[in-house]
């Protein structure tokens, strides 16, 4: 049976089921946000003119802007999804000259590197009453050439202004595009869910209903340009993480063992560190595989952050995981797009040192079983509706300890088991009658 998720609500799991404690219940219709945007968004930049980076003001759609250290750009280095975009530099900034009169929810905001830029970082600030700013959310670092979203809660009543800064990177630049805000009528909405379009990391779907909400911190989305997942706080782990691979994300860069804490996540949340697995006997296991971001430097080190890291015993991850990551990239080498979904459930694991269910004196849970979902297609367009039930779907769950061997097929399951395992919608994209008839296939295809 699949539990199907809207945002924010409880999970109800069957006694028998591993119960994943992801969100708490917040009724849908206590939110008094429309579903609709402000007046005059999203703002895309197409109209107005503003060539030089001087301080300057410019009318746009949804009204007067002042661009700091920024300009309106429309070559080919800019990335947008029309013919402008706005590009800032050093810590320039984008404001808003008037005021939203029905309050601010969730801002969403489109944002790549410009052309061959070095990675930077920005953030977005939120005013009352026109002239005292306060920072709204985390701190975004961009590091994609590809419009990425970020979604940030503001949640302010009455009028408001908008600053978007740019903090650091120097005289790299940074597009933004598409910026969106959403009424705001005095209570927390649930935030809307990211936009998945092809070769997008969630185009499958969004399996626990995750959000970029620090009410939800044993379901937090962090949607990162080379993968996606719903982070649990309070294990140190991720709950799934989600990517999409095709030849786009090979080349050369080499392997950076770069293991670091991942600043993105909420100020005062505790960070895994590289060296908090130190002598517990588990490796630190890659949910999305440094082989599969070998495009550059930047998307292999992003890799190597301990959001996408679990505790994984060395067999388990040595030798039967690797030998899935393999064949999957074989998969993609004969013409094949992949979307792989990676999770884990239950408590406790047996390493190299034997059995724990905590390491990092208790910070960290380590997982009983480790799974994943890869659906492989065709490369092509349109990756949803070309879902069918000749699509080949692979299937594994395993257990996280010792002995374990190459031969992970051995460990093949349904898409529906895994599901009444975690209680958790792992393809959720697809249309309902699709997922009742792939998910309860077990895959029995070629391992080579």
């Amino acid at each position: 049976m699949k539990f199907h998720f809207v945002w924010a609500a409880a999970l109800l799991l069957s006694a028998s089921c591993a119960k994943q404690d992801l969100s708490p219940a917040t009724p849908a219709a206590t939110a008094a946000t429309a579903d609709v945007s402000s007046a005059g968004f999203p703002e895309g930049f197409e109209t107005g003119t503003k060539t030089a980076y001087s301080t300057g003001s410019v009318t746009l759609s949804s009204g007067s802007w002042t661009l700091n250290d920024a300009l309106l750009g429309n070559t080919t280095s800019d990335r947008k999804t029309g013919s402008k975009s706005a590009r800032v530099r050093n810590t320039g900034s984008l404001a808003t000259n008037f005021d939203l009169t029905t309050g601010a929810g969730v801002v969403t905001v489109q944002h790549a590197k410009y052309g061959t830029d070095a990675t930077s970082q920005w953030e977005l600030w939120a005013s009352q009453n026109g002239g005292t700013f306060i920072k709204k959310g985390v701190t975004i670092t961009t590091s994609s050439t590809a419009l990425s979203t970020a979604s940030i809660n503001v949640n302010l009543t009455g009028t408001v202004r908008l600053q978007i800064r740019k903090t650091s990177g120097g005289t790299n630049r940074l597009n933004f595009d598409n910026i969106t805000v959403e009424q705001y009528g005095g209570t927390t909405p649930p935030p809307p869910p990211p936009v998945a379009g092809d070769n997008q990391h969630l185009t499958m779907g969004n399996p626990s209903g995750a959000a970029a909400d620090i009410s939800m911190p044993t379901n937090y989305l962090l949607n990162k340009p080379e993968y996606a997942l719903s982070y649990h706080r309070d294990r140190g782990t991720p709950t799934w993480v989600s990517w999409h691979l095709d030849t786009s994300w090979r080349g050369s860069a080499a392997r950076q063992d770069d293991f670091r804490a991942d600043n993105t996540l909420p100020t005062g949340w505790y960070r895994v560190q590289g060296t908090s697995y130190s002598g517990s006997g588990f490796d630190r296991g890659h949910n999305c595989p440094s082989a599969d971001r070998t495009s550059t430097v930047a998307a292999n080190s992003a890799t190597f952050l301990m959001t996408n890291m679990i505790p994984q015993s060395p067999n388990n991850n040595q030798q039967t995981w690797a030998a899935l990551e393999n064949y999957s990239r074989t998969l993609m080498d004969r013409g094949n797009e992949l979307y792989i979904i990676m999770g884990v459930y239950g408590r406790g694991g047996t390493g190299s040192a034997g059995y724990a269910e905590t390491i990092d004196q208790g910070r960290i849970q380590v997982p009983a079983r480790v799974w994943k979902v890869i659906v492989v297609l065709p490369v092509g367009s349109n990756d949803v509706s070309r879902v069918s039930t000749a699509t080949r779907i692979i299937a594994i769950d395993t257990p996280n300890q010792q002995g374990l061997t190459s031969n992970w097929s051995q460990y093949r399951t349904s898409v529906d088991a895994i599901e009444a395992a975690t209680g958790l919608d792992v393809l959720s994209a697809l249309p309902t009658s699709m997922q009742q008839v792939v998910e309860a296939q077990v895959d029995n295809g070629p391992t080579n």
